[in-house]
């Protein structure tokens, strides 16, 4: 695999090695050795998979506590994929990385503890597996305005015809501004 990081430094792509054939191809999503050597010493307790479709926008979320760490890949369809550092006293503060994800490129990110995270899906059907490095605790779950100017995401609004929003992202978000930096990292 190819470990890049980012212009946030801890945010890394990763590209897989692909081995394929008119049979198909074989990849490793994980190896514990080869993300260890790239500086991604993780354990995960949790692993997810939603579906989107066309215009799906989901965060941009984060835990005050119960922090994730999230490794994440689209094993179908096309995501434009966005991690917001929200760690206190981090010099990118409330600075954003974003990547197209795809089942073409196989390329996933790795988004270290202390980053809201949120992803708009580009295509008809999408799905979306990550890996996780601490549970869910949906008590300190936040939701950032996923428009808001002091981060200014440049998200790619032009290839979907709706924006789709769920309610607790419409009516909980708040801004950069308002949310509570994490600390400890």
């Amino acid at each position: 695999m190819h470990a890049t990081p980012l212009a946030i430094p801890d945010v890394i792509l990763i590209e897989p090695r692909v081995f394929g054939d008119s049979r198909g191809f074989f990849l490793e999503t994980w190896s514990d050795a080869a993300f260890s050597e790239a500086g991604i010493d993780v354990s995960f307790v949790q692993d997810n998979w939603s579906r989107s479709t066309l215009g799906v926008l989901r965060g941009l979320h984060f835990q005050q506590r119960h922090t994730q760490g999230k490794l994440v890949r689209c094993t179908r369809g096309e995501v434009f994929d966005v991690a917001v550092d929200v760690r206190a006293g981090s010099p990118s503060f409330g600075q954003w990385v974003g990547e197209l994800l795809s089942e073409d490129n196989k390329k996933a990110l790795w988004i270290p503890p202390g980053f809201a995270h949120g992803f708009l899906s580009l295509t008809e059907t999408v799905d979306f597996q990550y890996k996780c490095s601490d549970v869910y605790d949906p008590e300190s779950e936040r939701t950032i305005n996923w428009d808001d100017p002091d981060i200014g995401i440049s998200w790619p609004l032009d290839r979907v015809a709706e924006l789709q929003l769920s309610a607790k992202d419409r009516e909980r978000g708040m801004s950069l501004a308002e949310i509570s930096p994490l600390s400890g990292w």
